[in-house]
């Protein structure tokens, strides 16, 4: 190890290994009662452990942050269980790029993306938010009343970037049966050949039972469900992460019909200035998807 004075010391490459593939374990394989390393963990865990006699928090942070590996890093994550997963969400992916069972789109047949984002809160802050001033950002009273709950039904129109939506006290298959009727009681969708309904499993809209009904009320209804647990393949919610980031955060309203009317009112603000979503996800992205599950799959039983 160089001391000279301002230089950065010298690690071994086996050292360096050894730092990052301890980084990569979980500290309770090593009978440690953590979740994960912290920098100052790992200092106390490689000196005990005598890979080296002293380091610090920064020389480990900086090998980590150059590596590809990022193991103080997680997300949630649900493995595809459907056992038709590709073929439902091929189905969706080829309504996104114009085409249903091979064959183009016509100019009189519409996609739409719909679902509910639920229990929306009205947060009644126990003081009046400050707004930011020099050096100092925006406050909000951690502290609130509940001003109650509403449920948010929105159907987005893929390749016009047309918003429906409408608030309501809960979910069900009469809120949703609001919004259909909401778009298809409107031209172009009242006289339009077909309009796919893509929707996921939810109970408002789950299985063959809502298919019919639908189609009962609306002949040139076809309802597309998604594979279970595949909510991010619906372009309605990135739709709802827009209105989480720009209309919910921070949730600070006086009342519950506040939220919806602010709701309501961004539908009309974005379709101004809406576009299609630049969906680049497509079959082919799919099938290597699936591949890579199914190698997971075979190493896990494997294993």
């Amino acid at each position: 190890m160089n001391h000279e004075p301002g230089a950065r010391p010298f690690f071994p490459p086996e050292v360096v290994v050894q730092i990052k593939a301890l980084a990569c374990e979980l500290p309770a394989d090593s009978g440690l009662p953590l979740s994960r390393f912290s920098r100052q963990d790992l200092v106390r865990e490689v000196t005990q452990r005598g890979i080296v006699a002293q380091i610090s928090g920064t020389t480990i942070w900086r090998w980590l942050n150059e590596d590809a590996i990022r193991p103080w890093q997680h997300r949630s994550w649900i493995f595809p269980r459907d056992p038709h997963f590709e073929q439902k969400a091929g189905r969706v992916l080829d309504l996104y790029q114009g085409h249903w069972r091979e064959q183009a789109l016509s100019s009189d047949e519409f996609v739409i993306s719909a679902d509910e984002k639920t229990s929306i809160q009205a947060r009644l802050r126990l003081h009046p938010t400050q707004p930011p001033q020099p050096g100092q950002s925006m406050r909000v009273e951690f502290e609130y009343e509940r001003g109650g709950a509403l449920a948010y039904l929105a159907a987005w129109d893929v390749r016009r970037a047309k918003i429906f939506g409408g608030c309501d006290s809960t979910t069900g298959i009469a809120p949703f049966g609001s919004l259909v009727q909401q778009v298809m009681s409107q031209y172009p969708y009242r006289k339009a050949k077909r309009v796919f309904w893509i929707v996921d499993n939810g109970s408002s809209h789950r299985g063959q039972t809502a298919c019919e009904r639908l189609q009962k009320n609306y002949a040139n209804l076809v309802l597309v469900h998604l594979p279970v647990h595949a909510s991010w393949l619906n372009q309605v919610e990135i739709y709802f992460s827009v209105v989480q980031r720009k209309v919910l955060t921070p949730n600070d309203f006086p009342s519950l019909s506040t939220v919806a009317k602010r709701l309501l009112d961004f539908q009309g603000y974005y379709e101004q200035i809406a576009q299609p979503f630049e969906w680049k996800f497509t079959r082919v992205e799919l099938q290597k998807l699936v591949a890579k599950l199914s190698t997971q799959t075979s190493a896990a039983l494997a294993a």
